[in-house]
């Protein structure tokens, strides 16, 4: 089993990395490269000055600690990567018909502006000061926006939390004391029927890079910069915070034996082998310090019944969708298409609610939502739903609460694990050819 990095809603990263990626990119890119064809992934094709320009921002964000980074091949390799994982999860999105709407764009925009304490001219200014074309800043935010939508649309149907589950992780919190780990990983990937050679030859890899760490002669954040195979390679390998419900059951109780920095590997899992780190540790009161998030939210619901079938309702919320998409007030629609009698007087207004208080699948939805964002139809068991999330809260925990922030906590490791077993399976599938410097092919393969 192995352990997911854990993915901020969209705003929040957002606000981060790809204002943080553009910073002084110009001065590591040099002159202006020359298109060619880094790699072909499938039907398209990855430019040699995007991979030049995405190694630019890595290398900027990396400005003074330099040494932490590998050396350049096997930077170029890490980047193209994500490159290729972001080419073929935009692919799937376009094949599944989700797009990001002028107004989702606008809205992440402001919302990019509103993190870093300026205005979107402010913003877009001080992107071209930093070397980034606000055109091109505006095509990598659509591109997020993308893969974010395509992310909800993987969760529907998929991810389902049982209340076994949640009275099992209940029990378990109702020690004295809530601890929360903040973990990092190296992981040493391994191809799916992986031969006895290449389990062999990666788990040498991995016994030498814990040999590194074990002697003091790298840090566990500059190894996993250098030798990760993991998408979260680049950030040291964190995982962030997590409570013991956010933590596969395999690590769980090996991992409240752990002392902050305390290693612990090579665990073998699906995907390869990995090493596990405790950074460190905090602990919280339980009872009435806990706390837990809400969400503000409109919704239209088209209703399943007598008059109109499955099909009916799919095809009239896409055509809703269609029109917010387009400009159209998401309150006025409410008022006057949604079938639910209870919430349409007031634009479909929900409330202050809990992430389960309409039930598993729609709090999956509003939950991978960021504020103002409105998501794609999809089905509950009164019919086809679009939600629109206005607004999120965190607040002190009763137990109808906590219990609401339980199942949240499980449903996203369980949607982590689904999620990065599906983009590997989908990388798997792909044909990806890289190439040379020259352009010429250098490493054909379908799937590598």
């Amino acid at each position: 089993m192995t352990l997911a990095p854990t993915r901020s809603l969209l705003a929040i990263a957002l606000a981060g990395l790809l204002f943080a990626a553009g910073a002084h990119a110009q001065s590591y890119a040099g002159t202006a490269p020359v298109d060619r064809i880094a790699a072909v992934v499938n039907e398209d094709v990855i430019l040699r000055s995007e991979l030049d320009r995405a190694v630019a921002n890595i290398r900027a964000q990396y400005a003074g600690k330099e040494a932490q980074l590998p050396p350049q091949d096997v930077l170029e390799r890490q980047v193209l990567e994500r490159l290729v994982l972001m080419r073929l999860q935009l692919a799937r999105a376009t094949d599944s018909g989700i797009t990001a709407s002028d107004e989702d764009l606008e809205r992440a925009v402001q919302g990019v502006a509103e993190q870093n304490g300026m205005s979107v001219d402010q913003l877009r200014a001080r992107i071209s000061q930093d070397g980034m074309s606000f055109t091109e800043f505006r095509n990598n935010l659509r591109d997020e926006i993308v893969t974010q939508k395509l992310r909800q649309s993987f969760a529907q149907g998929r991810i389902n939390v049982s209340e076994a589950e949640v009275d099992s992780a209940m029990t378990a919190a109702a020690a004295s004391i809530s601890q929360q780990f903040r973990l990092a990983h190296i992981l040493v990937g391994t191809p799916d029927g992986a031969s006895a050679e290449q389990l062999a030859t990666a788990q040498k890899k991995i016994e030498g890079v814990k040999g590194l760490i074990d002697k003091g002669e790298m840090s566990f954040a500059a190894a996993a910069v250098r030798y990760s195979d993991s998408p979260n390679a680049l950030e040291g390998g964190d995982l962030g915070w997590r409570g013991l419900n956010e933590i596969p059951p395999a690590f769980a109780q090996t991992i409240q034996q752990m002392q902050p920095g305390q290693v612990i590997g090579p665990i073998r899992g699906a995907s390869g082998f990995q090493l596990l780190q405790l950074v460190e540790t905090r602990s919280q009161a339980a009872g009435g310090g806990e706390q837990v998030t809400q969400f503000s939210a409109r919704q239209i619901l088209v209703k399943v019944d007598d008059t109109t079938d499955d099909a009916a309702a799919k095809a009239e919320a896409e055509t809703l969708a269609a029109r917010i998409a387009g400009g159209a007030d998401f309150a006025k629609l409410a008022s006057e298409s949604s079938d639910d009698d209870a919430t349409k007087r007031r634009g479909g207004d929900l409330g202050w609610f809990g992430a389960d208080t309409y039930g598993n699948a729609f709090g999956m939805q509003v939950a991978a939502l960021s504020d103002g964002q409105t998501s794609a139809p999809f089905k509950t068991d009164a019919g086809w739903v679009l939600v629109q999330r206005t607004s999120s809260r965190q607040v002190i925990a009763g137990s109808d609460s906590l219990r609401a922030q339980v199942r949240e906590t499980i449903g996203r490791r369980k949607l982590e694990d689904e999620w990065n077993r599906w983009t590997r399976e989908m990388r798997g599938e792909a044909f990806v050819d890289v190439r040379g410097l020259d352009g010429a092919a250098a490493n054909p393969a379908t799937g590598g």
